[in-house]
């Protein structure tokens, strides 16, 4: 009687089922053995690659039950109906819908204007594109010591307006201080917090865990360069500049710096 009422208990478990659950991009499950969280970013050679919110990525195993969704096990399966390869090619690098034989637009009389070189190449990298079918050229200054007389010289006005990306714009900094100086309601001036534009670009898609920490007094590209072992700093950048490939790769407040002097420049009357 006791053997074949534990049979029963055994063969009740074994009908139980683990759901399965496509794999969709942005679906938040948990890894139980870590306790790591976070949205399925793709599958990959039997693998899942999960972003936390703070943006980083880790692998874990597919399997049965292999992770929690809402708590639960669940087995995660390919979706019935992934997103054919062609179709990644109707998105930029940017997230926008790209534009089949675009020919390029008048260059308006707006502009966007960035710190440097770097920063300039950085937002090609990503934004080309919109820039492009917008007409929108980025140039690049020499720092922004002098922003209040270059954008004097520049005479904004209706439809002659000013976007401008700006490197460490946090509280307190000499940035800070020169933007707070410009009240031209034609100039719209956003930035992000990084030192400099790499250090915009996400840790893990350069093959690294974090950005070094540069001594006061070193400039910080010849220190990041020579704690990570890159060489010159314009060897460095072509490290940094090759591991981006869309606006995943980098940080979230560059994005919305970024979108929103587009927006600015491009407005209707603008």
């Amino acid at each position: 009687m006791r053997s074949h009422s534990y049979g029963d208990i055994l063969s009740g478990a074994r009908k139980r089922k683990v759901p399965e659950v496509p794999a969709e991009p942005g679906l938040v499950v948990e890894d139980p053995a870590s306790g790591f969280c976070g949205a399925l970013v793709r599958l990959e050679h039997g693998n899942a690659v999960l972003e936390d919110r703070h943006g980083k990525h880790r692998v874990f195993p597919l399997g049965p039950a292999a992770f929690l969704v809402e708590g639960k096990p669940v087995t995660l399966v390919p979706a019935r109906a992934p997103q054919p390869e062609r179709a990644a090619s109707t998105r930029s690098a940017s997230g926008s819908v790209h534009v089949d034989g675009l020919r390029a637009r008048v260059a308006r009389d707006s502009r966007i204007w960035v710190e440097g070189k770097h920063d300039a190449e950085l937002v090609e990298r990503i934004w080309g594109h919109d820039l492009r079918v917008e007409g929108v050229v980025v140039e690049p200054l020499d720092g922004v010591d002098e922003l209040a007389a270059a954008i004097a010289e520049f005479g904004t006005g209706p439809g002659r307006r000013l976007g401008v990306l700006v490197d460490h714009l946090v509280p307190g900094s000499k940035e800070s201080r020169v933007v707070e100086a410009i009240t031209d309601e034609n100039v719209l001036i956003t930035g992000h917090p990084y030192v400099d534009i790499w250090e915009a670009v996400k840790p893990d898609v350069l093959g690294i865990d974090a950005w070094p920490r540069i001594p006061m007094g070193t400039e910080w590209k010849r220190g990041v360069c020579d704690a990570l072992g890159w060489g010159e700093p314009y060897e460095g950048w072509q490290r940094v500049l090759g591991g981006v490939s869309s606006f995943r790769d980098v940080e979230t407040p560059l994005i919305g710096a970024v979108e929103r002097l587009i927006d600015f420049v491009t407005e209707p009357g603008a």
